[in-house]
């Protein structure tokens, strides 16, 4: 007995043949492979369409790159240079239009950051039409750029449009120079901005406040909570990680603005409403400087890089 013991204790301890080793190998390799498989399609259009485009602007904004000129020689930081050197010709144009962005973003997020809200905090409410004032206030969102624009430009004409025709019927000047004088013209394309686009915020909160349990709301009202403390200690905590998507996709949507300016003031007055995006789209396909408006792409885009990650650090979610 002892020795079939002794025998069979050999055979349980015995290694497992090598072949069942080498599949299991290969299956754990699988698995471990399994996740990269699946990632694959996305890496792949990364790399074709984000990376390497990013990695060719950089190296053009290195070059003199003239779309009319054979030779493109390298002038290292030259470019970027004269982005910041008074005696440059591109110097004054691509301040102005840092300013006119400046101007807009600091004019167009708080509205758009506080408007959405309030209209969301509404529309959560319950009462008769609500799905229907959902999809009015959402509707203008679904428009292009175009559409908006040339729209607004015929209403707020400052002889013919509709704007002055029923501000002069109501005895409120009837001569005011909406797209064609400041401060007037950022009115008109903060104003627009926010009728265009505040539905989509509103929709962002509205998500996030249905997310938020209903009874922390119920539990804040038997501890006689008014709905300033509701709204400040039970909404806004539970909106913190949606107030920071919606105030960083804010500030970089204004910030790129094109259209609104382009099709609404024309830049009107002088050059005063042309925006950063503007500058880099004349500067590449107007006067053919692919270089320079490299150059002006990298370094927005550093600047809006910077924003975001300063918004992530100081509105960053906590779970404490």
């Amino acid at each position: 007995m002892a020795d079939v013991i002794e025998v069979g204790a050999a055979r349980d301890d015995a290694p497992p043949p090598a072949g069942r080793n080498r599949r299991r190998g290969a299956t754990e390799r699988g698995h471990r492979a399994t996740p990269y498989l699946f990632l694959a399609p996305y890496l792949v259009l990364f790399l074709v369409f984000g990376l390497a485009p990013i990695l060719f602007g950089i190296w053009i904004s290195l070059h003199q790159w003239d779309l009319q000129l054979p030779n493109r020689p390298f002038i290292g930081l030259e470019n970027y240079r004269d982005l910041f050197s008074s005696d440059s010709a591109d110097y004054a144009d691509w301040w102005s239009s840092v300013r006119a962005t400046a101007i807009f973003t600091v004019l167009s997020v708080p509205l758009l950051v506080v408007v959405p809200l309030g209209l969301a905090l509404l529309l959560n409410e319950k009462f008769p039409g609500r799905t229907f004032f959902r999809a009015a206030f959402f509707a203008p969102y679904v428009l292009g750029v175009a559409v908006i624009g040339l729209l607004w430009r015929f209403l707020l004409d400052a002889n013919l449009g509709l704007v002055n025709r029923l501000l002069g019927a109501v005895g409120l000047p009837a001569d005011t120079p909406w797209v064609t004088d400041v401060p007037w013209a950022w009115v008109s394309l903060v104003g627009v901005t926010v009728w265009w686009t505040c539905g989509f915020n509103a929709v962002i909160y509205l998500a996030g406040l249905q997310d938020i349990p209903a009874e922390l709301y119920e539990a804040a009202r038997v501890d006689g909570a008014t709905a300033w403390d509701r709204f400040r200690h039970v909404t806004l905590p539970g909106l913190r990680p949606v107030l920071l998507f919606v105030l960083t996709t804010t500030i970089l949507a204004s910030a790129n603005v094109f259209g609104q300016s382009f099709l609404i003031t024309q830049g009107a007055p002088g050059e005063q409403t042309r925006t950063v995006v503007w500058r880099i789209v004349d500067e590449g396909l107007r006067n053919y400087d692919v270089g320079q408006a490299s150059a002006m792409s990298v370094l927005f885009a550093l600047l809006l890089a910077v924003v975001s990650i300063v918004n992530f650090r100081l509105f960053r979610y906590r779970e404490d």
